[in-house]
């Protein structure tokens, strides 16, 4: 892939990009390999999620995660990604048993990873949080409808606001947010509608994932893109290309080519001059 340079994304950048209705991009990366595919895209918001519990580490959910686990994958994105607007994401419990405990965990990010900003769930419950947070110079991210570390309380992974009631909920966190200094709202699997009017209500950008066309901007998870996480597709996910297929097809011919010794050829090895080997020879007798 051809090297490109771009300049470094800011709120400016994204703020911008709102006012002249053009589309956000956002993804989710948690590597350095994919970061600087990222980075070569053009993307402007990488968010190195505590989705890498599941995609990554293989857990049920993101609740095993914690920020050390984090640290190590936020900070090889930022050296993959220099240019885009860089977020990480607040695990478990690093922000909800107190407002202190918030900002020390959003610190950390910007301390040790260069982060950009971090996000974290929950509406109004949680607005002193994000208050706490932007007060003290960091950036915040909100994220509404389906939070993913509360999907016990709100009965799985399914969409959230499809009642009216639920929806009106999820437009007063937004503006909760919103009010308490959150720079953006991602709204997670909540229906096209209730996005679209919290959308048109907001005076920061709005970030759809599975929540329809009406967002200021998308985001989508790397490994869903490209067909790398084996246990569900998500219905919001679009494949962009089959990357899983590719490797795995790929390892099987290892493993036949190995197998049948077909695999390694002399491009695939290094070699020794004969009359270096001839004096090996005589050293090991």
């Amino acid at each position: 892939m051809t090297e490109t340079k771009r300049q470094k994304v800011t709120l400016g950048t994204l703020y911008d990009k709102m006012r002249r209705g053009e589309p956000i991009t956002m993804i989710t990366c948690y590597d350095y390999p994919m970061a600087h595919l990222v980075e070569q895209a053009g993307v402007d918001i990488v968010l190195v999620g505590d989705s890498l519990g599941m995609t990554i580490l293989g857990y049920d959910s993101t609740l095993p995660v914690t920020q050390d686990v984090m640290m190590p994958h936020v900070q090889a994105v930022r050296r993959g990604t220099p240019n885009a607007w860089l977020i990480g994401d607040m695990p478990y419990m690093t922000y909800q048993p107190s407002v202190e405990t918030a900002i020390r965990c959003a610190g950390r990010f910007m301390a040790e990873a260069a982060c950009d900003a971090v996000k974290l769930e929950g509406g109004i419950e949680m607005a002193d949080r994000v208050a706490g947070i932007v007060k003290s110079g960091i950036p915040c991210m909100g994220h509404l409808g389906l939070t993913p570390q509360s999907v016990a309380a709100l009965g799985g992974y399914k969409v959230q606001g499809r009642g009216a009631a639920q929806a009106k909920k999820i437009v007063d966190d937004a503006r909760a947010l919103e009010d308490a200094g959150c720079f953006a709202i991602l709204l997670e699997m909540v229906p096209d509608r209730v996005c679209e009017l919290i959308t048109k209500r907001a005076s920061i950008p709005i970030i759809s994932l599975g929540s329809g066309p009406h967002a200021h901007g998308q985001l989508l998870i790397f490994h869903d893109m490209f067909g790398l996480y084996p246990k569900f597709k998500p219905k919001m996910a679009k494949v962009f290309g089959d990357a899983g297929k590719v490797i795995g097809e790929g390892l099987k011919q290892y493993v036949a080519e190995v197998t049948s010794k077909q695999f390694p050829q002399p491009e695939n090895w290094f070699g020794i001059k004969d009359d270096e080997y001839a004096e090996l020879v005589k050293m090991v007798g």
